[in-house]
């Protein structure tokens, strides 16, 4: 086996394996920085070895049993060795000796240290840039030069990150465990609002040159079915997962051949992935079924089904669309939420009803420097016949958005209603 072929061969055992082992360790040191770092070392030592002795059978299996030796050592190292240590230390060693398949030892208990992996990487006490980037890095399996050029920022920018986000969990002593009672809620909060800004930056890509980024957007995915299977009876973990798989139903139709964004009106819905959709359905369908009332990421989840159901734009319910926004308001009232209102207002009442919104958003700080907010302005604008006015705003929203292929799309916007078609 050439080291390439090994390198490749590590790397997709790794994507695989990776939060599994970085979760087990966790469970076992009780710390997330150690667990990494122990991770990081049985990587580095399968990376040395395979190309000569080829991938092990159970690969998986050997990556612990390394992980778990170097964990011995490095207790053996440390001048002071406090009894739970000791114990630790002694409990690696018998189970190293005494479980012949570290494989199905790992499975057994996997589940529950990879969801309180979850909890710890998404903690509050961390920044919400920082949250990001460790679960991509500890759950995700990314590299720090993969985060980077996720997110369009340096790598030692991210690599920051995960080194602050790590000594910050050890300063606050976050115990490696899912939070009970009323800490569950908020803590779960955090988790989803993770996951969903993960698939959020590749549905639609803040900065760069493509608009979607589809390794995003499935590793999204991939976190919320594990949670769904972690969490089975939390209505907003199911609204989330069919909120993603109904927007993601939209992918293939989102952008041109050449990559150019291609709006939810003008998309060719025989291109919508209708297993995805069927997914989604049945997710919300769940969500609805556990929970009394519905939260924001099923009401969401609602409105994204009310698009998929719609076989032609011209079929959209946007009375409906329209009604689960006003509940949405209710439930996670925000501008960027009002402003989505505006839109359902405009295509259900007419564009008059929607600009009245969205002229009252107009002096909210948090919107300021938001493109969407002139593009939407815009649209009503040229809808109304205020072509002048809508020009102004399509230009102003493309010197904001920092996405090339959208500013692309908002220039020829602005472009078009000179030129009058």
């Amino acid at each position: 086996m050439t080291d390439s072929e090994a390198r490749r061969a590590v790397e997709a055992v790794w994507r695989i394996e990776g939060a599994r082992l970085t979760a087990s360790l966790a469970r076992l040191v009780g710390d997330v920085s150690v667990a990494d770092d122990l991770a990081q070392d049985a990587l580095v030592a399968a990376l040395e070895q395979w190309p000569g002795s080829g991938i092990p059978e159970k690969p998986g299996a050997w990556l612990m049993g390394t992980a778990k030796h170097h964990a011995i050592d490095l207790l053996r190292r440390r001048q002071r060795l406090e009894r739970k240590q000791a114990q630790l230390g002694r409990q690696l060693e018998i189970e190293q000796e005494n479980v012949p398949d570290l494989e199905a030892a790992m499975d057994d208990q996997v589940g529950d240290s990879l969801l309180r992996l979850m909890f710890v990487a998404c903690h509050p006490v961390l920044s919400r840039e920082a949250r990001v980037a460790l679960t991509l890095r500890l759950l995700g399996g990314l590299t720090t030069d993969e985060i980077a050029r996720a997110h369009l920022v340096p790598e030692p920018t991210v690599a920051q990150r995960i080194v602050r986000a790590k000594r910050t969990l050890g300063e606050a002593h976050v115990p490696f465990e899912v939070p009970a009672g009323a800490d569950l809620g908020a803590r779960l909060s955090s988790v989803l609002e993770v996951i969903y800004l993960i698939f959020n930056e590749g549905y639609a890509a803040t900065a760069g040159e493509h608009w979607i980024r589809l390794d995003l957007c499935q590793e999204a995915l991939r976190l919320g079915r594990i949670l769904a299977e972690l969490a089975p009876h939390e209505p907003e973990v199911h609204g989330l997962v069919a909120l993603m798989e109904l927007q993601a139903s939209r992918l293939r139709a989102r952008t041109t051949a050449s990559g150019d964004p291609v709006l939810l009106l003008d998309q060719d819905r025989g291109r919508w992935d209708h297993l995805l959709i069927q997914r989604g359905l049945h997710g919300l369908a769940r969500a609805e079924t556990l929970g009394q009332t519905l939260g924001p990421y099923a009401l969401q989840a609602s409105i994204a089904a009310c698009h998929a159901r719609a076989r032609t734009a011209q079929e959209t319910d946007w009375k409906q669309i329209t009604a689960l926004y006003d509940a949405l308001v209710e439930v996670a009232p925000s501008p960027v939420v009002e402003l989505n209102r505006a839109v359902a207002l405009s295509m259900a009442y007419g564009p008059d009803a929607g600009l009245e919104v969205v002229e009252s958003l107009l002096g909210e700080p948090s919107l300021r420097g938001y493109h969407l907010l002139p593009s939407v302005r815009g649209d009503l604008l040229f809808r109304l016949g205020r072509i002048d006015e809508a020009r102004a705003e399509f230009g102003r929203a493309a010197s904001l958005t920092k996405n090339v292929r959208e500013r692309e799309v908002l220039r020829e916007r602005a472009r078009s209603t000179r030129t009058g078609s």
